[in-house]
């Protein structure tokens, strides 16, 4: 087929959650973070398999994306809006019994004129400067935010995945100043949070990263799989140049394989001349730049000609991948494209 593939194991999202949750302290509640469509892998399969699992809570980006976990969970659920209540957010949240987490004092304002008596939450900034409100704000309304009853106070690490820098300590100290004794549930863990210990998962925790197989959470069990389709095979001689730029030179006679995917699926510039891709358990080394549509990779060790090639696999994860284009496995994982064939397994597949 001359189509990448994308293999997703929608059992393995589910086994990741249970094992977070498993790590959370007892009598947490553990969520699942599903923005993004689901990191790339699709959010209403994601969520499906992650409430398969035990899931009850799920967080988003978007009310527009709520809306889709809406659909695809049916009532019952609650699902979580991370930007909060925007400008004419208002009948989705409404609707589709939404919870925005309230960031601002606008935000509030805008709430409780539209939407007095639905359920809302609130996001603390302790030292990220991103979302939520600051202390002095929080300072400003708690008295009337706690008056109506708020679901979930919530903030966000901003070092987690780094358990010796000295901000978690810091921003789980001002998470204290600002919510103890407000007898509302509380928020702090994402997936990091989750491995720096019980002091940071207070009532409930909202793993994100960790459900796909990703770092922080080294025993993720692995999700995604690429194979990459192989177009073409040449043998080159020594001097001869591969890919815009001329920026790999062959040494001596080198078969070089052309395969169907470049950064319009999500294989970022970055990786050329830097990544490996994989026959069975063999690795062949990416050559030239990465372009639009096509790479190029080194298979003149190989003894037979493949058909196609792994960029992920056993042998190689988002992280791996993410280290030889100096990023995270976040943008690697968000990344993927559109064209690939999609191959799910497990639960919620069909």
């Amino acid at each position: 087929m001359g189509q990448a593939t994308l293999t997703i194991d929608l059992d393995a999202i589910g086994a990741n959650w249970r094992a977070l949750d498993r790590m959370s302290a007892q009598g947490t509640q553990t969520a699942g973070v599903v923005k993004a469509d689901g990191y790339g892998l699709s959010a209403p399969k994601v969520a499906r398999a992650l409430a398969e699992a035990g899931a009850r809570r799920f967080f988003v980006a978007l009310a527009q994306e709520g809306a889709a976990i809406r659909l695809a969970l049916g009532p019952g659920p609650q699902i979580n809006v991370l930007s909060g209540h925007m400008d004419g957010d208002a009948s989705l949240i409404r609707d589709l019994d939404l919870t925005p987490m309230i960031n601002s004092i606008d935000q509030l304002t805008r709430h409780l004129d539209a939407l007095p008596d639905h359920a809302f939450g609130v996001q603390l900034d302790t030292g990220m400067s991103r979302l939520g409100m600051s202390l002095a704000e929080w300072d400003a309304v708690r008295e009337i935010v706690l008056t109506a009853s708020p679901e979930l106070l919530m903030s966000h690490l901003a070092c987690a995945d780094e358990p010796n820098h000295a901000m978690n300590a810091a921003q789980l100290a001002l998470f204290h100043h600002m919510t103890d004794g407000t007898q509302v549930p509380r928020s702090l863990a994402a997936t990091g949070g989750i491995i720096l210990g019980q002091d940071y998962h207070f009532d409930l925790t909202r793993p994100g990263i960790g459900l796909y197989g990703g770092m922080p959470f080294d025993r993720a069990t692995r999700v995604v799989s690429l194979s990459l389709p192989v177009i073409q095979t040449r043998v080159i001689d020594a001097g001869d140049v591969v890919g815009y730029g001329g920026s790999y030179q062959a040494a001596g006679p080198t078969k070089v394989a052309t395969l169907l995917a470049g950064y319009a699926d999500g294989l970022l510039r970055a990786m050329s001349n830097q990544a490996v891709l994989w026959h069975k358990d063999h690795p062949c080394p990416l050559i030239g730049r990465v372009s639009m549509d096509l790479i190029t990779v080194d298979i003149s060790s190989l003894e037979d000609e493949p058909t196609t090639l792994d960029l992920l696999n056993p042998w190689q994860n988002i992280d791996d991948l993410a280290a030889m284009a100096n990023t995270i496995g976040y943008e690697i994982l968000t990344s993927l494209g559109s064209r690939y064939r999609k191959l799910y397994l497990g639960a919620g597949s069909t």
